[in-house]
C-alpha cells in the first residue's frame, strides 16, 4: 500500500512539471513585454527575457516563477520607479541589467523589491544608479549572489543602500560587489543570516551597517575605502571572521566600529590602513583573536564602557598608536599577542616576553584629548615622555597590559 501511495505521488510530481513552460519575451517573439509574460505565467513556470530595452514602469511578480534575462536585457525605471515588486514565495530573478530607478526621500524605492516573502533569489544581475538596489523587506531563506551594484548619487540623500535587508531572518548573501551607495549592505532586525564574500567598497557612509541584528556571520568579505568603515551596533551573538577592513580614513573612520554589542567574536580578520583599526563603545563579552593590525592611526581604541573583552593572540604590526583608551580603569585581557614596539626580553627563549608589555603610551593619551599634539609626533619630547612613562607609570592605566607578549609574531 505503501508503495502505491508513494509511486502516485512520484506521478502527481512528474505531472506537475510537465505542465512548466518557458514563455519566451523579445521583440521577434508572440509576447514583447515582461509584464504580459507574468500575467500570462503559472506557477514554476520560466519567463526567458531576449536582449533589449524594456522600459514598463513597476513590475509585480505575484507568483512562484522564474525571470530569466539572457545576454542581459535591461530594466529600465527611467528615473522614476521601482523596477520589480516581487510580492510571491519561490522567485529567481536572474541575468537582467536593471537601472534608473526613481529616488525618492520619503519612499524606499528600489531595483528589486521584496515584500514579505521567502525563497526569493537574485543572482547574476549588474544594478546600475538605482536607489535602492536589492531590498528584502520581512523576508525569509532568501538568497542574494553574485550581483554587482554600483551607484553614482553626490550625497547620502539622493542615494540608498546596495543591498537593504528589514525584519528579515535566514537571508544569504554571497558574492556581491557593491560600491557607491549610502551603505554598502545594511542590515536591521535580522536574524540567523550570513554575509560572505562580498566587496563592499567606496560607499559613502558605510561598507556594513548592522543594527538590533542578532546571530549573524559576515565572513570572507572587502570592507575598503568606505566612509566610516563598517558599524556593528546594537546586538549580540555575531560572527566576524576572516574580513578585510582597509584604507577607512577620516576624522570618524575606522575599520569597525562596535557600540553595545556583546558575546560575539572577531577572529582572523585583517585591519590594514584604517585611522583606528576597531573601535569599542560599551562592548563586552567580544573575543578578538588571530587578527592582523597593520598600519592603522589606531590599531585599537576601547572606551572604558567596555568590559570582559578577549584580546589575544594578535598581530599588531607598523601601527601608529596600539591602543588607545579614554579611562583608567579598563577591565579587559590583553595578553599573548605580538606587539612590534615591545622591547623587553626572552631569557628562557619560551618566545614569551619576560615583562609585561603596556600597549597605551603616554603620548597617545595626550592625542586623544589634545588631537593637535599630532603635530609633535615622532619628536625627541615625545620619545622621552614615552620612555620615562613605561619606567615609571602614572597616567597610563595600570592594568592595561600584555602579561605575556610574543617575541615573534604569529603566524595567521
Amino acid at each position: 500500500m505503501k508503495k502505491l501511495i508513494y509511486i502516485f505521488a512520484g506521478l502527481m510530481m512528474t505531472g506537475f512539471t510537465s505542465f512548466a513552460r518557458i514563455i519566451k519575451v523579445g521583440k521577434q517573439q508572440q509576447v514583447r513585454s515582461i509584464s504580459q509574460a507574468i500575467s500570462l505565467a503559472s506557477a514554476g513556470d520560466t519567463i526567458w527575457v531576449e536582449n533589449g530595452t524594456y522600459r514598463e514602469k513597476n513590475m509585480v511578480i505575484n507568483k512562484p516563477v522564474v525571470l530569466l534575462g539572457i545576454n542581459y536585457p535591461v530594466l529600465d525605471g527611467e528615473h522614476q520607479y521601482e523596477i520589480i515588486s516581487v510580492k510571491a514565495n519561490n522567485v529567481t530573478i536572474k541575468g537582467f541589467r536593471i537601472e534608473n530607478t526613481g529616488v525618492s526621500s520619503l519612499e524606499d524605492i528600489a531595483a528589486i523589491k521584496i515584500y514579505s516573502c521567502s525563497n526569493v533569489t537574485v543572482s547574476g544581475n549588474i544594478f546600475k544608479d538605482t536607489f535602492f538596489g536589492i531590498y528584502s523587506q520581512s523576508s525569509v531563506n532568501c538568497l542574494f549572489e553574485n550581483n554587482k551594484l554600483t551607484a553614482s548619487a553626490k550625497t547620502e540623500q539622493a542615494s540608498g543602500n546596495g543591498i537593504h535587508c528589514w525584519k528579515s531572518d535566514s537571508l544569504r548573501i554571497i558574492g556581491n560587489t557593491i560600491t557607491g551607495h549610502r551603505d554598502g549592505i545594511y542590515f536591521e532586525f535580522v536574524t540567523n543570516s550570513v554575509i560572505w564574500r562580498n566587496d563592499s567598497h567606496n560607499n559613502m557612509r558605510y561598507g556594513l551597517h548592522f543594527m538590533f541584528s542578532n546571530n549573524d556571520a559576515y565572513i570572507s568579505n572587502i570592507f575598503r575605502n568606505n566612509g566610516a568603515g563598517v558599524s556593528v551596533m546594537f546586538t549580540h551573538g555575531v560572527k566576524m571572521f576572516n574580513n578585510y577592513f582597509e584604507e577607512n580614513w577620516g576624522d570618524a573612520s575606522y575599520g569597525i566600529f562596535l557600540k553595545e554589542i556583546s558575546d560575539s567574536y572577531i577572529i582572523g580578520n585583517k585591519f590594514l590602513r584604517n585611522t583606528s583599526g576597531i573601535f569599542m563603545e560599551g562592548a563586552s563579552r567580544v573575543r578578538v583573536e588571530k587578527n592582523e593590525f597593520k598600519d592603522n592611526g589606531w590599531a585599537m581604541k576601547i572606551q572604558a564602557s567596555s568590559t570582559d573583552n578577549v584580546i589575544t593572540r594578535n598581530n599588531f604590526l607598523g601601527n601608529t598608536f596600539d591602543v588607545g583608551t579614554n579611562g583608567t580603569l579598563v577591565m579587559n585581557s590583553f595578553d599573548h599577542n605580538y606587539w612590534d614596539k615591545y622591547e623587553g626580553y626572552d631569557l628562557n627563549r619560551d618566545n614569551t616576553g619576560d615583562i609585561p608589555y603596556r600597549p597605551v603610551s603616554l603620548y597617545s593619551m595626550i592625542v586623544e584629548k589634545n588631537p593637535s599634539a599630532m603635530m609633535l609626533y615622532r619628536s625627541f619630547m615625545t620619545s622621552l615622555l614615552d620612555k620615562s612613562e613605561k619606567i615609571l607609570p602614572t597616567l597610563t592605566p595600570e592594568n592595561l597590559k600584555d602579561n605575556y607578549p610574543l617575541m615573534k609574531p604569529l603566524a595567521l
